[in-house]
């Protein structure tokens, strides 16, 4: 006579069939979610313009002239460090259009990012299957990661030539490891030693990926570091987490001669702009009601710690408590209360909460900058590491759920059988127990928890089939006053083209094919190309006819798109930008107060005029320029330190130019001029030019 708890056989078959049910809705779940999101992704497939930009420092490494986005001028137009050589990398391999390169490497790193994801859910819940009771059936369902797939951006930029894909990957496999090394506990076996170290290299490469996720990498950092670790391993921590993002720091800053990547400079981080911020959070929750899901996750997280609380009560049973022996128990020292305080580090209630609160921090940190001009864009990565910890939710049915509401007889107290049956065997089948009143609370509990939790799944599905396809107002045709745009939508829209891949397609953007002929006209006698107030035409100040001794007849292309327009044009032609992610002179302007979000450095051209050295009057210089202007740009690039940070990447690079730079990268990081030249000019302190034609 044996209940089922007391039967090995039949403890084991239970927990193996409860393992195997968790197991394979986990895994329906991950292939449904993880298919849905590739379809939408590839249906959505398309370069940005911002995604071009990349492919142009891509095409001058192959040519030989360096990690550069024009040649002979060592400026980091790209934010993302691992994207560019991650896509070097493959391009190298492949051999393949670049284009294409970029469009499949962020196509795999997008969907592969959703089910490693889900994994690292999977893991985190591993200890939950059975539920409170510990008796129940668990299903392991799709929440976050349904969450996240639903929003139209999120598959918009599952491609686009940008690193969302790489971020979301990154971070999906940060999180499986963080969630492996909570699970190990402090074992010091070499095993357990070197995974904590592939975790540290995955952590410390957050910078690379994109300066921000240094927050999140940071974190967990910190949180391995003062976990139980020997100090060997504490050093070996900083070491292998150090050595890349350091070492690349270094090179930066002897390289490029500013601490950060350019495009970091351009867009201003030291500035505030909450209002525009709001205006952004709110544009990506209002067209999905995305406060819906947002909402429902808080309170499924809400659910499961109480339910965890409930499942670590009912597993200390009444008689483990330790023997009383009548000894005074001895006052906890500062080193055993540190000791405990590390110990508990290294769980998944640590985990869980660093990565929340990176996610939260994140959101709060791109609010903080008024978020972007990109539809949705800068967030969807802090939406995902918010959503890492429910991108799966357990949902578990009681095992005894009818005897859970019954009153408890003597019969059932006796918990036995006076005939059991036999089992396929010949041994007994076991026959399960009846609960105790605790158990039956616990029951009830997990009961009204499952109820809960599937009708909270059930509303994820819903709203998640009703809000994937929703679009914008004027998607396409309108930014807006905000200046937030759904970016994919615009150039579909004004290219006639569903899906534009490559630089070739964009050349059916306004403006473009024009600027491909007059670069080919004046491709031999150089100047400077100027977008027209219409479509089909450019302005060119041209170049003298007798140029300084040692200057070069050069093109130079002066544009806000500057993805499509270098990708579309010869190495040998200059192209530059009044926001200035490739052009120092702008980005170390300062940023205007009531700009549009993202483009709020507009430098004027009559500078590109004077520093590329085109003849500065009439009727040589394009009519709509002030030629007053021009001679005072002229004589404001004349200030020292302008001059040296524009020596810190245009003069050849040696080991000499290496020092110079590493010592006056801190000083460049801040620098920053007026974008009038008369104010510049006054700034500087120096002298103001006589006016071109005195009045």
């Amino acid at each position: 006579m044996q209940s089922i708890d007391e039967s090995p056989t039949g403890f084991r078959a239970l927990t193996t069939g409860r393992t195997k049910v968790a197991a394979v809705s986990f895994v329906v779940g991950a292939v449904v979610v993880t298919t849905f999101f590739a379809i939408g992704a590839w249906q959505r497939r398309w370069i940005a313009d911002d995604g071009l930009i990349v492919l142009r420092t891509l095409r001058n490494l192959f040519a030989g002239n360096g990690p550069v986005f024009n040649a002979g001028e060592r400026v980091e137009a790209n934010t993302s460090t691992a994207w560019t050589y991650l896509l070097w990398f493959w391009a190298w391999i492949t051999d393949g259009q670049l284009e294409y390169v970029a469009l499949w490497v962020a196509l795999v790193c997008s969907v592969a990012a959703i089910p490693i994801a889900m994994y690292g859910s999977a893991r985190l819940f591993g200890t939950r299957i059975g539920g409170i009771t510990g008796d129940g059936w668990t299903l392991l369902l799709p929440f976050g990661a349904l969450i996240y797939i639903a929003i139209p951006p999120a598959r918009d930029f599952a491609t686009s030539g940008l690193e969302n894909g790489l971020c979301i990957f990154w971070a999906a496999v940060l999180w499986c490891q963080l969630v492996a090394w909570a699970r190990r506990g402090p074992h010091t076996g070499r095993g357990s030693a070197a995974a904590t170290l592939v975790l540290a290299f995955t952590a410390g490469l957050a910078p690379l990926v994109r300066p921000e996720l240094a927050i999140l990498g940071g974190l967990v950092l910190l949180l391995v570091f003062f976990a139980p670790l020997g100090w060997k391993m504490r050093v070996g921590v900083v070491v292998v987490a150090g050595a890349l993002p350091v070492g690349y720091q270094i090179f930066r800053m002897g390289y490029y001669a500013l601490l950060v990547p350019n495009p970091a400079v351009a867009k201003d981080a030291s500035g505030a702009k909450w209002d525009q911020g709001f205006a952004y959070l709110t544009n990506l929750f209002g067209p999905y009601v995305l406060v819906l899901p947002v909402v429902l996750a808080a309170v499924a997280g809400v659910l499961l710690i109480v339910g965890g609380r409930m499942r670590a009560a009912g597993a200390d049973a009444p008689g483990t408590a330790p023997a009383d022996t009548g000894e005074a128990t001895p006052a906890p020292t500062w080193s055993s209360r540190l000791a405990g305080w590390s110990r508990r580090l290294q769980s998944s209630t640590a985990v869980v909460t660093v990565v929340v609160l990176a996610g939260i921090v994140l959101i709060v940190y791109w609010m903080r900058q008024g978020g972007d001009f990109m539809h949705g864009r800068v967030l969807l990565v802090p939406v995902f590491v918010t959503l890492l910890p429910l991108m799966i939710v357990p949902v578990t049915i009681p095992g005894h759920v009818g005897a859970a509401f019954r009153r408890r007889s003597s019969k059932d107290s006796e918990s036995v059988i006076s005939d059991p049956v036999a089992g396929p065997a010949g041994d007994p089948e076991p026959v399960a127990a009846a609960p105790a009143p605790g158990d039956r609370r616990r029951a009830r509990a997990q009961l009204v928890g499952a109820v809960a939790m599937s009708g909270m799944w059930i509303t994820v599905v819903v709203w998640a089939v009703a809000t994937h396809a929703n679009v914008l107002p004027n998607a396409g045709i309108d930014i807006g006053r905000s200046g937030i745009v759904d970016e994919r939508r615009f150039y579909v829209t004004n290219m006639g083209n569903e899906n534009p891949v490559t630089a070739e397609d964009y050349l059916d953007y306004p403006r473009m094919a024009a600027m491909v002929e007059k670069i080919d006209e004046y491709r031999k006698d150089g100047g400077v190309i100027l977008p027209s107030f219409n479509y089909d035409e450019w302005y060119v100040a041209q170049l003298p006819a007798v140029m300084p001794k040692g200057a070069e007849r050069q093109v130079t292309v002066y544009f806000l798109n500057l993805g499509m327009t270098s990708m579309n044009a010869p190495l040998d032609v200059r192209v530059i930008d009044q926001m200035g992610l490739a052009y120092p002179l702008a980005a170390h302007t300062e940023r205007l107060e009531d700009g549009r979000i993202g483009h709020d450095k507009i430098l004027p051209s009559e500078w590109v005029v004077a520093e590329a050295g085109a003849f500065p009057r009439r009727p040589v210089l394009p009519g709509y320029l002030d030629e007053d202007l021009v001679r005072q740009a002229q004589v404001a690039l004349q200030c020292p330190e302008t001059k040296d940070r524009f020596a810190s990447f245009e003069a050849p690079w040696s080991f000499d130019r290496f020092k110079h730079n590493l010592r006056q990268a801190f000083t460049f990081n801040s620098y920053r001029i007026q974008r009038e030249p008369e104010y510049e000019i006054q700034r500087c302190g120096l002298e103001m030019p006589p006016p071109v034609h005195p009045r």
